[in-house]
């Protein structure tokens, strides 16, 4: 047979041949469409098994938490301020005592303490760090006190709303200790020792997930409960800390420098003066000639 009657009869028949090459082609296409339905409705019943559906978005082939739970009331907000005061020079001391008595008389906590030393003699100054964590319903209070030490220099304030985080995590935790008893039913149901082995791995792993949730939860109710201020004490330096005497030695290297440098700048022109007094002689003895 030439290739021109084979092309002919190939040409007759190309239905045959397009499906059979579809039906070659449709285990592959299939099998991955049926892996990525069968991994999607898995993903969406563990979201679902979780209690995490209705917390969760998708958006292009993933699943995103965008819940910032409007519906809570109760809003939970934490607080964080950093603040720095100049004090005057010589009253760093009164003005640390006076942030201590703030501390105190709100009932907040000095969590952290740093008061360093700069210079010697008339050049030194002090500053201070503290961290303070203060009852977030004396917040606005403490933070207006600290604000009367000294002169404010610098002073920024973050508040964050964390109930959408908050709420995930209860949802979270209470999908997560109905999956741990229904371990501890199945533990108690089961008859094979290998399914009570892996079941007290899976009992151990849940309740080590529990804990995790419940100190998350823990966590964010005392930044919410407490707010966490910064608090910077400056000594301000003295005006005339770089106000000094020129020494005499330093006059005299001043003196011989310029003395130098006048000298260097005769001994330059010398040549050129010369030079031009020679080239004035030959110019006058030719126009005597």
């Amino acid at each position: 047979m030439t290739i021109k009657n084979q092309y002919k009869k190939i040409k007759d028949n190309w239905l045959i041949g397009l499906i059979i090459l579809v039906l070659v082609a449709l285990p592959f296409f299939s099998g991955s469409s049926l892996s990525f339905i069968a991994n999607k409705g898995y993903y969406a019943s563990s979201m679902a098994d979780m209690g995490m559906v209705e917390s969760a978005v998708y958006r292009g082939g993933g699943y995103y938490e965008g819940n910032f739970a409007p519906e809570v009331e109760d809003r939970k907000i934490t607080k964080t301020t950093s603040i720095s005061n100049e004090v005057e020079r010589g009253s760093f001391k009164e003005a640390e005592d006076n942030l201590k008595s703030i501390i105190t008389s709100s009932g907040s906590y000095l969590l952290n303490e740093n008061v360093q030393k700069y210079d010697q003699g008339k050049k030194s100054y002090y500053t201070g760090y503290y961290s303070i964590k203060v009852d977030s319903k004396k917040y606005d209070a403490v933070v207006s006190q600290l604000k009367n030490i000294g002169e404010i220099t610098y002073f920024t304030e973050n508040a964050q709303d964390v109930t959408g985080r908050y709420t995930d995590l209860e949802v979270e935790l209470t999908a997560e200790k109905e999956r741990l008893k229904r371990y501890q039913d199945m533990y108690d149901e089961a008859t094979d020792v290998n399914d009570k082995i892996q079941l007290t791995d899976r009992i151990f792993n849940q309740e080590k997930t529990i804990s995790y949730l419940e100190n998350a939860i823990e966590n964010i109710d005392k930044k919410v409960e407490y707010s966490t201020i910064s608090v910077t004490l400056t000594e301000k330096r003295s005006e005339y800390i770089d106000v000094i005497f020129v020494k005499f030695s330093e006059l005299v290297q001043r003196l011989v420098n310029s003395v130098n440098g006048l000298l260097s700048l005769v001994f330059w022109i010398i040549p050129y003066t010369l030079a031009g007094l020679l080239v004035w002689l030959v110019v006058r003895r030719v126009r005597e000639k």
